[in-house]
């Protein structure tokens, strides 16, 4: 007969793997990018900030904050001091070139709050949501939970200068496990994810099933799984290098750690404010 100890019942169980989305998505990226972000202590000296990153967190703040008035002051006129109170000014080439963006992205603003209905309150705003498995702690914020009907959706805002499809929607693993966690905090269904593309006034939507949200989980999983290994063998004294590879290519262009990174220096330099150009 076997005893408790050779059954396992007094095992240590093994540690969940703490992640968000974006925490995942720089590994697959490039495990190097992973290793200088979320491993190497004290990390890598970024590069400069970088301006479509400024606006697009001015751009999203502002929303936050429109959406924390009172429903009577949620009107486009609100939308002006809203932007210039979260304007972040980092990356623009100069004065100019970040006044007519100021200009664009108000544009954006006035235009898309005149297709919201403002006595209309979302499930949440800015929403962290959490769930767990097996194997993950996974967390991650959202940019706005909507309910129609019995169901919530997913609503997550864009705006860099390329477009969105309903293919973008369907195969963005973190709207799927924006979509898991929220199901769980919340105890409702949410299958519909929604790319919400304010320089065109766009949307891009997939209803997931079971079936294809599982498949995201599985594959966040997997990934982490990698890094676990990765992680370990680092710790074990595996060559930094073979544990967390560089993955060049054009990326590289655009990543944070280009000039200490030995195959990303060699990528031709992109001036900090090139995306909103």
């Amino acid at each position: 007969m076997l005893g408790v100890e050779q059954l396992g019942l007094f095992a240590t169980p093994r540690r969940l793997f703490t992640c968000t989305p974006s925490k995942l998505g720089s590994y697959e990226d490039c495990p190097r990018r992973y290793r200088y972000s979320y491993v190497e202590r004290p990390a890598p000296q970024k590069g400069p900030p970088w301006a479509h990153n400024s606006l697009g967190a001015s751009v999203h703040t502002a929303l936050k904050n429109w959406y924390a008035l009172d429903p009577g002051r949620r009107t486009t006129a609100a939308l002006p001091a809203l932007l210039k109170a979260t304007w972040v000014r980092e990356g623009y080439r100069d004065e100019a070139q970040e006044r007519e963006v100021y200009r664009r992205a108000l544009d954006w603003l006035e235009s898309y709050v005149d297709s919201l209905d403002p006595a209309e309150e979302p499930v949440g705003v800015e929403r962290t949501v959490a769930a767990r498995t097996e194997t993950l702690a996974l967390s991650g914020r959202v940019d706005r939970i909507d309910q129609r009907g019995s169901e919530l959706v997913i609503v997550d805002y864009k705006t860099g200068r390329g477009g969105v499809s309903a293919d973008d929607a369907r195969g963005s693993r973190a709207l799927a496990l924006y979509a898991i966690a929220s199901a769980r905090v919340f105890r409702k269904a949410c299958r519909r994810v929604e790319l919400h593309h304010l320089p065109t006034g766009t949307v891009a939507a997939h209803e997931h099933t079971p079936e294809s949200l599982e498949r995201h989980l599985r594959r966040a999983e997997e990934t982490a799984a990698d890094i676990v290994a990765a992680e370990e063998a680092l710790a074990g004294g595996a060559d930094a290098d073979s544990a967390f590879p560089p993955m060049a290519g054009p990326i590289c262009s655009w990543c944070d750690y280009r000039k200490v990174c030995p195959e990303g220096s060699s990528a031709a330099a992109k001036d900090p404010w090139a995306a909103i150009e």
